[in-house]
């Protein structure tokens, strides 16, 4: 069992939705967390989330001023710390195709250096955040996350006599996350017109508590190199919409550039190294540093068929319109009602 007690971590980017989640879940599992490192660069949203976190009730929390692209400020945040979860990211796919380096220097350079410095140091483990648009990506975030989470599987056949595991998760759409769909809808329901991609764009979706649930999961059983990724429902955008506004205009607006009609998180070329967990699948990587024989018989993990892939389009499990409403009121907005 993962115990978090007298452990100290750090997590990169952790002033955005994941890194408050996660410090609230894990405060409220383990109290005795040693020390929980926020490492951000917004200042303004660090003085927020103290805010929410008091140092006279979470004494464990340390805020810390810095960027991924800094290796010294990086390799100084990390120092005593065991675990690391990697989070901080440029993520906005139409930001990123217009400052296309500044996305390469936060999602790839700043990887790097999470890597180098953790190898440098004391850490134990690392879970870095990937994301759907990772697999057979169309835009630059995809592309710069892809090459991310190639380096930190990577990592694990460079780190020599250190013990230390690097592993990776990858999701889709997180409900209620900054800059996602269920907000901007609700926020422009009280104008009475909802843009809409294109009707018949799908989406995952996954909730915080279960996007924490499985960098737990990762912390916990990884061997070094897994790429998780979780078995979650789809939704249709026509069907947020209706959720979030059923009186409101659905006007159709054409997909932004660099955007899937479905998500993706698994493709047919990932198939071959691709097994069920039960909970999760898992993409094991090209050379592990350990037998596949035996973990597929730790984990009783089985190969999935050759050829297949996970999007959202063909999902078995499908969020309708209530299902959705009930999430919002749940997850993103208590006071919600339709």
């Amino acid at each position: 069992m993962l115990d978090l007690n007298n452990k100290s971590i750090l997590i990169t980017g952790g002033t955005g939705s994941f890194g408050k989640a996660f410090t609230k879940i894990a405060l409220e599992r383990w109290p005795d967390i040693k020390r929980l490192v926020i490492f951000s660069r917004d200042e303004q949203k660090q003085f927020q989330m103290a805010q929410e976190f008091p140092a006279s009730k979470y004494p464990m929390i340390r805020f810390f001023i810095g960027d991924v692209r800094d290796f010294d400020r990086v390799r100084r945040a990390l120092k005593g710390v065991e675990y690391v979860i990697h989070a901080a990211a440029m993520k906005h796919v139409p930001i990123a195709e217009y400052n296309p380096m500044e996305c390469i220097k936060t999602n790839i350079i700043g990887a790097e250096n999470i890597i180098n410095a953790c190898l440098e140091t004391t850490v134990e483990k690392v879970v870095a955040l990937s994301t759907d648009k990772a697999a057979a990506p169309i835009n630059l975030y995809g592309a710069t996350k892809l090459a991310s989470d190639k380096l930190f599987i990577a990592a694990n056949n460079i780190r020599g006599y250190n013990p230390i595991k690097f592993s990776v998760v990858r999701y889709g759409n997180v409900m209620g996350s900054n800059g996602s769909v269920i907000p901007f809808f609700l926020n422009k329901r009280k104008e009475g017109v909802l843009p809409i991609t294109d009707p018949a764009m799908t989406r995952f979706n996954i909730s915080l508590t279960e996007g924490v649930e499985m960098v737990l999961h990762a912390l916990e059983t990884a061997w070094g190199g897994e790429l998780f990724v979780p078995k979650i429902p789809s939704y249709r955008i026509t069907d947020v919409a209706q959720a979030v506004g059923g009186d409101c205009e659905q006007k159709v607006v054409g997909i932004r550039p660099g955007e899937k009609i479905h998500e993706e998180m698994i493709t047919s070329s990932d198939s071959f190294t691709t097994y069920d967990l039960g909970r999760y699948y898992v993409i094991l990587p090209q050379v592990p540093r350990w037998s596949v024989e035996e973990f597929v018989s730790h984990f009783k993990a089985q190969r999935v068929p050759e050829g297949f892939r996970y999007n959202s389009g063909e999902n078995n499990e499908w969020l309708d319109v209530p299902m959705l409403r009930k999430l919002i009121t749940e997850h993103v907005d208590p006071s919600f009602t339709a």
